[in-house]
């Protein structure tokens, strides 16, 4: 049987059209394209209406580790790769954890950071692979991103300078990170299972690491955009885009 024409899988959202403002309990909202927000307690959604090309507004609730996490997939980077990729902010001040990449293990009723810093300790959270870009003001060094890779609740892989990752060696993606501006931040998982990390602090695209490794290409992942709270307070979120991006099995 000849193969269809929708091999690619793809969930985008540029969130161009009007967001009515909406209070969310604990639970999902479907935002279209492919993507749903869950959270671990309520908050706020809305449009913002003072910039251009269509932004969404997270505000989380007013608890330490409150969060609001973006979802789409699975995906199956074996089947010739996945892309996840995210243009995003903190509107207000940075005492927060973000992650933008591929989670293996996700509860969607309550979502949990991928990865987490303590000092100079990063924690892979679940039991599954992870593949991502990590923010954590947690962190001794807390205004960079760091490439987070890891499975079964440890750090893993080798970077490209062939060294073994560890929960201490992690490596600064170089990238600093402001209050109020804008990153753009693109994961790729490769058939075999090689992550790249790509940042941008505008719009031109920089590799900042690649591991190998620490995930399996086989397994299934889920493209994520999340933001935690790093004190009990509200941080408001801002969101120009989400994409994702993986291919069927049509040997299935």
């Amino acid at each position: 049987m000849p193969r269809g024409n929708f091999g690619e899988i793809r969930a985008f959202n540029d969130f161009t059209g009007t967001y009515e403002t909406v209070t969310w309990d604990a639970a999902t909202v479907e935002l279209g394209g492919g993507w749903g927000l869950y959270s671990v307690n309520e908050g706020t959604i809305q449009d913002v209406k003072d910039e251009e090309g269509g932004i969404i507004q997270l505000l989380t609730d007013t608890g330490d580790n409150d969060n609001a996490a973006l979802v789409a997939g699975p995906f199956k980077p074996s089947n010739g790769g996945c892309v996840m990729e995210a243009r995003f902010k903190v509107a207000d001040d940075l005492n927060v954890a973000m992650f933008a990449g591929f989670m293996e293990t996700m509860v969607l009723a309550t979502p949990v950071m991928a990865a987490e810093y303590a000092t100079a300790t990063m924690t892979i959270n679940g039991s599954g692979g992870v593949a991502g870009l990590q923010f954590d003001m947690d962190s001794s060094a807390p205004d960079v991103f760091r490439p987070a890779s890891g499975d079964g609740g440890a750090v893993t892989g080798t970077n490209k300078s062939g060294t073994a990752i560890t929960a201490t060696t992690t490596t600064s993606s170089g990238q600093t990170v402001t209050a109020d501006a804008f990153v753009v931040a693109r994961v790729e998982i490769s058939p075999s299972g090689r992550i790249d990390y790509l940042l941008a602090a505008d719009k031109e695209l920089t590799l900042v690491e690649s591991i190998t490794g620490a995930v399996t290409a086989s397994d299934l992942f889920y493209a994520v955009l999340m933001l935690e709270n790093r004190e009990a307070a509200a941080k408001e979120f801002e969101v120009d885009y989400v994409y994702a991006r993986g291919f069927r099995d049509w040997t299935a």
